[in-house]
């Protein structure tokens, strides 16, 4: 599976954004999967401060991660150009 991902800077901090949900949407699922693709990421050589997933659900655009960076997507309306791609 491929999952698409932004690897963005704003203000001195490095994040990446995951285009990705759980297939089970419980916090336990989603923290899971988050450390998993962070650490993916990691692992191709991008640095990584904060990191959250980006999803739909409900018709609604949401986040899941690190609460100050699901904040500022909240407030920019998310990710919307995807950087580089991971395959896991």
């Amino acid at each position: 599976m491929t999952i698409r991902m932004a690897h963005l800077r704003e203000q001195g901090v490095d994040f990446v954004v995951f285009d990705a949900d759980a297939r089970i949407g419980t916090d336990t699922a989603r923290a899971a999967l988050l450390f998993q693709l962070t650490a993916k990421a990691r692992m191709s050589r991008c640095k990584v401060d904060k990191a959250a997933l980006q999803y739909v659900s409900g018709g609604q655009l949401q986040f899941y991660g690190t609460p100050d960076l699901v904040d500022f997507l909240a407030s920019v309306g998310g990710v919307d150009h995807w950087t580089h791609q991971l395959s896991v």
